[in-house]
C-alpha cells in the first residue's frame, strides 16, 4: 500500500479554462498539485475532441516544469506517442483497445523516455494486464466512461481498484494506481482505502472557488485515510 507521502494529485485540464490554460496549470501547481493530467480526445475513440501535442508544448513554453501526465483517449496511438514525448510529456497512458500490438506500443512509450501506463475503461477486465503489468509504471483505472468531464463515479470500479491493488502488491514493483473520473472530496477517502495512490480530479478542483483550499482538503482526506483497506 502506498504511504501517505506517495499520494499524488493530478488536476485534469479538461475542466480548466482553456482561454487561460497556462495560468490555470500554474495556479493548481502553486496550490499544491503534483502533476498536470492532460486529456487527449480524438472524436473517434471517444465522442469528443480536445487538444493535441502543440498545446502540451505550449504549456512547457509557458514555464510548466511539473510532470505532464498525458492520457491518450485516441486510436490509433502509435503516431501520437513520439509527438507527445517531444512536446514534453513525462507520463503517457493509452487504452489497450487503441492499438493492434500492445507490447510493441508499450515499448514505443519506453523508447521515448517516458513513463508508461495503460488506461482501462470501467468494463475493461484486468486480465488485459496478465502479461504486461510488470512492464508498467502506472495503471489508470477509469471510473467513468471516457469522453466527457463531470461524470459520476461508477461504483463497481471500487472492486477493480481493490483487485488491482492486490496484484500490484503481490508483484512487488513500484507501479502506481491512478483513478480518473468522478473523483471529488466526498469519495477520495473511499478510493484511497480501496488502494489508489494517484488521483485525477477535474471539476472538483478547477470548478472550486479556491484551488489551494480544495487541494489542502484533499491532502487531509488522504492523510486521514491512512491507506487502510475498507472494512
Amino acid at each position: 500500500m502506498a504511504e501517505v507521502k506517495d499520494y499524488l494529485i493530478a488536476p485534469s485540464i479538461l475542466a480548466a479554462d482553456f482561454a487561460r490554460l497556462g495560468a490555470e496549470a500554474e495556479a493548481v501547481l502553486a496550490a499544491g498539485a503534483d502533476m498536470i493530467h492532460f486529456d487527449v480526445m480524438d472524436n473517434h475513440y471517444v465522442p469528443n475532441l480536445s487538444v493535441g501535442p502543440s498545446v502540451c508544448a505550449a504549456l512547457r513554453r509557458y514555464g510548466i516544469a511539473a510532470d505532464i501526465d498525458v492520457h491518450l483517449m485516441a486510436s490509433p496511438v502509435d503516431r501520437l506517442i513520439p509527438e507527445f514525448a517531444e512536446a514534453g510529456a513525462r507520463w503517457i497512458s493509452f487504452h489497450p483497445e487503441a492499438t493492434l500490438h500492445l507490447d510493441r506500443t508499450l515499448q514505443l512509450v519506453r523508447d521515448q523516455g517516458c513513463r508508461c501506463a495503460l488506461a482501462l475503461n470501467p468494463a475493461t477486465p484486468l486480465t488485459v494486464l496478465d502479461h504486461v503489468l510488470d512492464q508498467l509504471d502506472m495503471v489508470l483505472l477509469m471510473s467513468v466512461n471516457p469522453g466527457f468531464g463531470g461524470q459520476s463515479f461508477i461504483p463497481y470500479v471500487f472492486d477493480k481498484i481493490r483487485l488491482l491493488r492486490s496484484r500490484i502488491d503481490a508483484l512487488g514493483k513500484p507501479i502506481r494506481l491512478q483513478v480518473d473520473g468522478g473523483v471529488h472530496l466526498g469519495n477520495m477517502e473511499a478510493i484511497a482505502r480501496a488502494g489508489a495512490d494517484t488521483f485525477v480530479a477535474g471539476s472538483a478542483i478547477f470548478k472550486s472557488d479556491d484551488y489551494t483550499e480544495t487541494i489542502s482538503k484533499m491532502r487531509n482526506i488522504l492523510a486521514a485515510s491512512g491507506g487502510a483497506p475498507p472494512e
